[in-house]
């Protein structure tokens, strides 16, 4: 198979975080439980988590490709917090 007609891979995962003020973190990544991890660990984490930690994830959807990984998490993203835990049944 050519390059052009490869399929991208859909390996792409967006989660939500809750952190320990409350707040969601929404990201995209390969891989949750790591991204979690970085996030925790503060080297390679998210500035939104400079002064508070990630709790829980409480969101991942699976099965996206890099480009709509991007675009679901700018969705999410443009939510409302009320919107986001109406989506999460909180």
């Amino acid at each position: 198979m050519s390059e052009e007609n490869k399929k991208p891979e859909l390996n792409w995962n967006v989660y939500i975080i809750e952190a320990s003020d409350g707040s969601f973190y929404t990201g995209i990544t390969t891989d949750v439980e790591r991204r979690f991890e970085e996030h925790a660990m503060g080297k390679k984490g998210a500035k939104f988590f400079n002064g508070k930690s990630p709790v829980r994830i409480l969101y991942q959807e699976n099965n996206h490709n890099r480009s709509t990984a991007s675009k679901r998490e700018a969705q999410i993203k443009a939510m409302t917090r009320l919107q986001k835990e109406n989506m999460l049944g909180l």
